[in-house]
């Protein structure tokens, strides 16, 4: 078989496409701000929780 050009690769039928180049405009989180943002709002409910 041959190879397409292009370099994007095709997942599910060609229903996702994924792309390498990044949107410059698009926000950017760390991994990091994510697990304590998370841990943080668990923390809070938890409190909240023990409150009532």
């Amino acid at each position: 078989m041959a190879k397409k050009a292009g370099g994007r690769l095709i997942s599910s039928a060609g229903l996702v496409n994924y792309y390498e180049s990044e949107d410059k405009r698009a926000i950017h989180i760390s991994p990091v701000a994510v697990v304590i943002v998370t841990v943080a709002i668990s923390v809070f409910i938890l409190v909240l929780n023990f409150m009532t």
